[in-house]
Parts: C-alpha cells; sequence; structure tokens
C-alpha cells in the first residue's frame, strides 16, 4: 500500500513514522520545509487536564500512553517532560467551578490531587497571594515540540518512508469520486490513499475533493522570557484558561499560562482570536498575556521579554480533529483540525490511522472525528 501524506509537521511526521512501522510506503510532501507551520509555532502540550469529557479525552490518554510506552525510548530526543500541570484559581466563583472539574475528570481517569491555599504554594512558591486554591494534574507533559515533529519524521525515514519539502500540492487525481493521487509542480503521484495532515491548509485540500473540512486559523501568541534561575515547577495555569480552550468566540481571549524550559527561560502565554491568517503583531494580545502572568507570578513582572512569536490553530467549530477516511472521496483520508492540542493528540492520532489503513480494529472508536459529520450538520 502506498500512502502520501500532505504535511510534515506533528501531525504528518507522527503519521509518517506510525504507518511506515506498520508496513506502509509512505511519502511526505510539505509545501515549504518539515514543522515550519503551526508545530513550529506551540509550546508542545501533552495535557489531560484541559480536555473535555468524551471523545477528545478519550484521544488525549491513548496519546499519552502512546507517548508514555511506544515511544518511551525516543523521549530524550524531544526534551519529554513529566512535569505536571497546575490550575489555579484565584476567585471563589472558580475555585468552586474547578472543584467540580476535578471531580467530574476523575469519574473518567483523569488523575488530580486537590490543592489548598498552602498545599498550592508548596507546589510553586512564586505564586501571587490571590491565588486561593488549585488542582494538580500530575498525568500532564511536555515536548519540544520542532524536536518532535522533526525526529518523528527521521524515525519515519529510517523506516523507509520519503520526503519531498518545498513540494505544495496542486490538486487531487481523481477517479469518478476516488482520490487516487496528488498534482505537484513537479508532476502526478499516484497512491492508494491520500491523508491530508495539512494544518489550517486542510480546508483547500478538502475543497479539492468537493469535500468540506471547516478548519479555519486561530491565532495565538508566546511571550519568551529572558534565561532565568528555575522557579516554576510545573505548567501552571489559570482556570479560565479550561473555558478559553472550549469557547468558539471570534473576538480575543486571554488566560496566563506560565511554565519554565530545560533552557532557563519561561514561556508566557496564552491568547486566542480568529483574525484568518493576518500576521500582524497585536499590542492588545500582547499586553493581555504579560499582564496575567504578572498577576499569576508577581515574580515575572519585571523581567525581560526576549522575543515573542505566534501561529495559527488549525480550529474546527465543534473542538474536535477531523480523523479517518472521507466518506465523500473514497481514498481521501485526514488528519488535521487539532487546533492547539495537536502536539500532544498526534502520536494517538497516528495509532489510529496505521490502524484503520491496515484493516485493523481501532483502539477508538473513529465515527466522532468523521469528515462526514460537517456534512450531517449541515
Amino acid at each position: 500500500m502506498r500512502l502520501i501524506i500532505i504535511g510534515a509537521g506533528i501531525l504528518g511526521s507522527a503519521c509518517a513514522y506510525f504507518a511506515a512501522r506498520a508496513g506502509i510506503e509512505v511519502v511526505v510532501l510539505d509545501r515549504d520545509l518539515p514543522a515550519s507551520g503551526t508545530s513550529s509555532r506551540g509550546e508542545g502540550n501533552l495535557l489531560l487536564s484541559d480536555k473535555e469529557l468524551g471523545p477528545e479525552l478519550a484521544l488525549a490518554r491513548l496519546s499519552l500512553d502512546v507517548w508514555r510506552t511506544e515511544l518511551a525510548e525516543f523521549a530524550p530526543l524531544w526534551e519529554f517532560e513529566a512535569k505536571g500541570g497546575v490550575i489555579v484559581s484565584s476567585t471563589p466563583e472558580s475555585v468552586a467551578g474547578l472543584e467540580h472539574l476535578v471531580a467530574t475528570q476523575a469519574e473518567h481517569g483523569v488523575e488530580a490531587t486537590w490543592l489548598d491555599s498552602a498545599a498550592l504554594r508548596e507546589a510553586e512558591p512564586h505564586l501571587s497571594p490571590d491565588a486561593l486554591a488549585g488542582a494538580l494534574y500530575p498525568q500532564d507533559c511536555q515536548v519540544q515540540p520542532m524536536l518532535a515533529a522533526a525526529h518523528l519524521l527521521r524515525l519515519a525515514r529510517l523506516r523507509g518512508a520519503q520526503l519531498r519539502p518545498r513540494t505544495p500540492v496542486t490538486g487531487l487525481l481523481r477517479r469518478g469520486d476516488a482520490v487516487t493521487g496528488v498534482r505537484t509542480p513537479g508532476g502526478d503521484l499516484e497512491a492508494d490513499a491520500v491523508l491530508n495532515a495539512a494544518g489550517t491548509g486542510a480546508s483547500d485540500i478538502g475543497a479539492m475533493a468537493g469535500a468540506r473540512i471547516p478548519v479555519l486559523p486561530r491565532r495565538g501568541f508566546v511571550l519568551v522570557t529572558q534565561p532565568l534561575p528555575p522557579m516554576i515547577r510545573h505548567k501552571v495555569y489559570a482556570a479560565e484558561y479550561v473555558g478559553n480552550v472550549g469557547s468558539s468566540a471570534a473576538g480575543l481571549q486571554s488566560s496566563p499560562v506560565v511554565e519554565g524550559t530545560p533552557a532557563g527561560s519561561v514561556l508566557i502565554g496564552s491568547s486566542r482570536e480568529r483574525v484568518g491568517f493576518d500576521h500582524a503583531v497585536s499590542t492588545q494580545a500582547l499586553g493581555a498575556i504579560a499582564r496575567g502572568a504578572a498577576a499569576l507570578f508577581p515574580v515575572l513582572a519585571d523581567v525581560r521579554i526576549l522575543r515573542h512569536y505566534h501561529g495559527f490553530r488549525p480550529y474546527c467549530p465543534d473542538h474536535l480533529p477531523v480523523i479517518g477516511p472521507d466518506p465523500r472521496a473514497p481514498g481521501l483520508w485526514h488528519a488535521c483540525g487539532h487546533e492547539g492540542a495537536g502536539i500532544g493528540l498526534s502520536v494517538g492520532t497516528a495509532v489510529l490511522l496505521a490502524q484503520a489503513l491496515t484493516g485493523q480494529q481501532t483502539a477508538l472508536d473513529l465515527a466522532p472525528f468523521s469528515p462526514a459529520r460537517f456534512e450531517e450538520a449541515a
């Protein structure tokens, strides 16, 4: 079987590795260089704490298990850190909401330890005195996203996968409704299956087959501080972050997310806004992020910001990724729309697709992630 993967970000790279490992002949195409899009503009989250109950949480648990077991031998390559996450509540209302969230998640296998004010400061001594309570999520982890994408692609190539960078897909080869390959400026390439892992460009690939995939860009900024002595022990974020992740609002949303790195710099987020592919630097977003971080960790108020970067998360309106075969265009498969969770969910997605492509029973039901759901909802 020959599989063409469109996109060499974290999703395409993970799918290439697991497909090649399953004995599939793999060719990866990217319009630019590997991991040059969204995968190079994130923080590398592997989180359970912010996932909605249901299919997304099930996929996150599967993915985390893959990161920790099947890929454990490679963990140092992508700076895997089992640092844990801490959600912080600073108002009585958010404390009540977090208590409910922790109790509900526990019923679905998510580990969390409640932290009163004293325990919270023991976990994170530099937190603001306004922080009332929190929850520690020991299963939350972190990787360096560009390293993860690059090494997964390298491992795929060691198993025979081919990479063709700077090779944009300009069209799909068709036989009736079926997709039988791709068109590129360098010529046509035939395949038994074509996997759309094009990130924020996924809707354009779907449109080539007449299949609506409503993946939209959602812009986000990250600040990077000067190197600092170790002071932030976990990935720490305000309780409001969970609500922002699940929101569909188009306007600017910002809630503080703060974490240290092995190099000493502190990464500070987060913001979300739907502004198309507008690359303009938003001083409003940067200011909101900085103020939120200083409110959460006052020690950061006078720290120098060395740089900032931004990217576009591939957002789906129902906050579920698109995974699996497209019944509207046989031969076309999808692995897209993971929004800000793509790094963490990539390897679980790749395992499921490798199983489905080789005719195995998938570890999770793919129906909730089906591309056909958008036609059903229209």
